[in-house]
């Protein structure tokens, strides 16, 4: 998997300088400034593809002592300094652009400008989802929010191109700068999505998109032993996923049957990603209100008949409390220790 991911980051830094030459001999030739706004931002992707490319060779260095869970997080600062250099970029832009707007400077040679925008914009959005399905299939944070970049890129050049061809046939100089000045707002935007994403992984914010298909796992493979699974939490870093949960099993199993319960749930989990997981599992004895949701046949200890299975949820397998019937009030259940 690593070699996977320098490859394409390699890939994509490569066709980044290659496109960033393009774009500003697209601009020598035509001095558009939409054009202009194009190799800006192609800057942009360059030095964003160096700190990517950076960032996966310290993501994949092994766990040490200062690092104990690796050194994955390194994959959202990557993405948070890309947020921030696309916002910056996107400034500049309008900036420039709202200046011209009252100064507009004549354009020329708009048709091989164009061309090599199109073919650029082109180059930039395959490139663009080739990188995010790698990003996809590797569970890089990084490569993701690259290959989501670039294929912004490519929808931005159509709108460019569109505006040059306006400016091609009228001669309306502000046309430039009015083009211009609209996608620097767009890649703005842009630049404030990445670096929310970054943030949120920073931040270790819940992923609950991943904890539903977590969670409907663990309900497809339920097992009696397997009494009860709350206060479940996932963080990623970089490629790998740690989780940690509540796991109630019959309070007299002996260590041995308890432990062999957390490997078959850590081998359920394992087998349904390919991400590297780590499990931190927290067990729990069961109590007399547990056997109303717990079907295990020929119990020596049962005190409650059995009534119905609890299904498990994104919101009710976080609660750091056992689960009981929904008749319970959960809300007067003491949290645990």
């Amino acid at each position: 998997m690593p070699s996977v991911l320098f490859a394409t980051q390699r890939l994509s830094l490569l066709i980044g300088m290659i496109l960033l030459v393009t774009k500003f001999v697209a601009y020598g030739i035509t001095l558009s400034n939409t054009i202009l706004t194009d190799a800006l931002e192609s800057i942009v992707n360059v030095v964003a593809g160096a700190f990517g490319l950076w960032s996966l060779h310290i993501a994949a260095l092994p766990k040490d002592h200062n690092h104990p869970y690796g050194h994955g997080k390194v994959e959202f600062i990557s993405a948070a300094i890309e947020g921030v250099l696309v916002l910056v970029a996107g400034i500049l832009i309008v900036l420039k652009s709202a200046y011209s707007l009252y100064a507009p400077t004549p354009v020329q040679a708009l048709d091989w400008g164009m061309a090599l925008t199109a073919a650029a914009g082109a180059i930039n959005f395959g490139l663009g989802v080739y990188v995010e399905r790698q990003g996809m299939a590797t569970g890089s944070v990084g490569l993701q929010a690259n290959g989501k970049h670039l294929q912004s890129d490519g929808y931005s050049t159509v709108g460019m191109l569109i505006g040059l061809g306006a400016l091609w046939l009228t001669d309306w100089l502000w046309l430039d700068a009015a083009v211009a000045l609209v996608f620097g707002v767009v890649i703005i935007k842009a630049g404030i999505e990445v670096l929310q994403a970054s943030l949120a992984g920073i931040m270790d914010e819940a992923d609950y998109q991943l904890i539903e298909q977590i969670v409907e796992v663990l309900n497809e493979d339920r097992r009696p032993e397997r009494i009860d699974i709350h206060n479940l939490r996932v963080i990623k870093y970089g490629t790998a996923l740690h989780v940690d949960c509540h796991m109630t099993v019959p309070w007299y199993f002996n260590a041995r049957q308890a432990h062999d319960e957390v490997d078959r749930l850590e081998e359920l989990l394992s087998s349904k990603t390919d991400k590297p997981i780590e499990f931190f599992v927290h067990l729990d004895p069961c109590i007399p209100l547990s056997c109303q949701i717990c079907n295990l046949k020929d119990c020596p200890v049962r005190q409650l008949p059995w009534q119905e299975e609890v299904e498990w949820t994104v919101e009710n397998i976080s609660y750091n409390q056992k689960h009981f019937l929904a008749a319970q009030d959960v809300d007067q259940l003491p949290d645990e220790s």
